[in-house]
C-alpha cells in the first residue's frame, strides 16, 4: 500500500457491462494521471490480454491478481459469497481486507460489492447495512441524495446516521465546510411529510449537522442543499427518473436535428442528468473499509474517475472521520430515538 507515495486501488476488472475492456482502459488512464497504482483483479489470462492492448502498460504501476467467476446482476449476493468465494469482487475486496490495497472499486453488481464490503470489512457499530448516495442532477452538482437503493425501508435513527455520513462525504470529497442537510418531503414547511420525515426531523433538529429542514423534489436542481436524506425506495426512484429523462431528452434532440450543435446540446442534457460521471462512483458509507461503487454502464472515463475518487477518500482518511462523525450524531440523540 502507498508504495512510492501512491495509493493502491484494487479494481474489479470483471465488473460492469463492458468488462474487462473499460475497467482495464480506465485503470491505465487513472495511473497515467498519477497518484495511484492499480491491482486488476479478474480472469488472469483475459485481463492480461486486455492490458497488452495498451502501449507502454508494462511500465505502469499496474499488476494483475487472478480470480474465478463474477457476481452477476440479479444474483443473490449472500448466496454468491458462499458459492463463489473466488469471484472477482470478493477477491478484489479481500485485497483491501488483507492490507494489500487501500480501496476497492467496482462497476459490477452493486449488491455484490455491498455484500463483499459488509462481510469482509464489517459495518460501523449499530449499522445493519451501509448507505449509498451521490449527486442526483448536474444542474446542482453538489447536491447529493442518501439513500439511493441500499436501504428500501429506513428507521429515523438510521436516517440520522446517514445524514452524518453524507455530511462527511460532502465535506471531505466536495470540499464543503459546513454542508447543508435536508430531508426530502412533499412540502418545505416543517410538519409536512409522512411519519418517517417528521420523526427524523426531530432527531436532526438537535443534531450536530447543519440541518435546514425539508426540501421538495422540485428543489433538487437549484442547489437547495448539499445532503438530502430519504429512504432508499424514494431515492432510487428519483435517481432513475432523472437519469432516464436525460437519456430520453437527448434522444429527442438528436432525432429533431442531427446537426453538430444539437448533438452537443444532447450531450450536455445527458451530462446534466447523469452527474455521477464526474465521480465515477461513490463510497459505500457505514462500512469499515473503502469501497467505491460505480455504474454498470461505465466507460473508461468513469472508471478512471472512480479510482481517483477512491484516492481522494483515502487521502482524507474518510472512513475514520465518517465513523467519528456518525458517533457524534448518535450522542446528540435522545435515548428513546428509534
Amino acid at each position: 500500500m502507498a508504495k512510492d507515495g501512491l495509493i493502491t486501488v484494487s479494481l474489479d476488472a470483471m465488473g460492469g457491462d463492458f468488462a474487462p475492456e473499460m475497467p482495464v482502459k480506465g485503470a491505465v488512464d487513472a495511473v497515467r494521471k498519477g497518484g495511484v497504482e492499480v491491482i486488476l483483479v479478474g480472469d488472469e489470462e483475459v485481463v492480461r490480454a486486455e492490458l497488452a492492448k495498451h502501449d507502454g502498460a508494462d511500465d505502469l504501476p499496474i499488476s494483475i491478481y487472478g480470480s474465478t467467476g463474477v457476481v452477476e446482476e440479479g444474483e443473490a449476493p449472500a448466496q454468491a459469497f458462499r458459492s463463489k468465494p473466488r469471484a472477482s469482487i470478493f477477491v478484489a475486496t479481500n485485497r483491501v481486507k488483507r492490507g494489500i490495497a487501500d480501496a476497492v472499486v467496482s462497476m459490477g453488481s452493486s449488491g455484490g460489492t455491498i455484500a463483499a464490503a459488509s462481510f469482509l470489512f464489517g459495518t460501523f457499530d449499530g449499522i445493519e447495512r451501509g448507505t449509498l448516495g451521490g449527486p442526483i442532477i448536474g444542474l446542482s452538482p453538489n447536491t447529493m441524495i442518501f439513500d439511493v437503493g441500499v436501504n428500501v425501508d429506513v428507521k429515523p435513527s438510521a436516517a440520522a446516521d446517514f445524514a452524518a455520513l453524507g455530511a462527511t462525504m460532502a465535506r471531505l470529497l466536495n470540499g464543503i465546510e459546513n454542508p447543508r442537510v435536508a430531508l426530502l418531503s412533499i412540502g418545505a414547511e416543517e410538519g409536512k411529510g409522512n411519519k418517517f420525515v417528521k420523526e427524523t426531523t426531530e432527531i436532526l433538529k438537535t443534531s450536530p449537522v447543519n440541518f435546514i429542514g425539508n426540501v421538495e423534489a422540485s428543489d433538487l436542481p437549484f442547489d437547495c442543499a448539499d445532503v438530502v436524506i430519504t429512504d432508499g425506495f424514494t431515492g432510487n426512484v428519483v435517481m432513475k427518473l432523472t437519469e432516464s429523462l436525460g437519456v430520453a431528452l437527448a434522444k429527442v434532440i438528436r432525432e429533431y436535428d442531427s446537426s453538430t450543435d444539437n448533438n452537443e446540446l444532447a450531450d450536455k442534457v445527458f451530462e446534466l442528468t447523469n452527474p455521477v460521471t464526474n465521480y465515477g462512483g461513490g463510497p459505500l458509507l457505514g462500512v469499515r473499509g473503502l469501497a467505491i461503487i460505480g455504474h454498470g454502464k461505465a466507460g473508461a472515463y468513469e472508471v478512471s474517475q472512480a479510482i481517483h475518487t477512491a484516492r481522494k477518500a483515502v487521502e482524507s482518511d474518510f472512513i475514520a472521520v465518517a465513523e467519528k462523525e456518525m458517533n457524534a450524531m448518535r450522542k446528540s440523540q435522545p435515548a428513546s430515538a428509534e
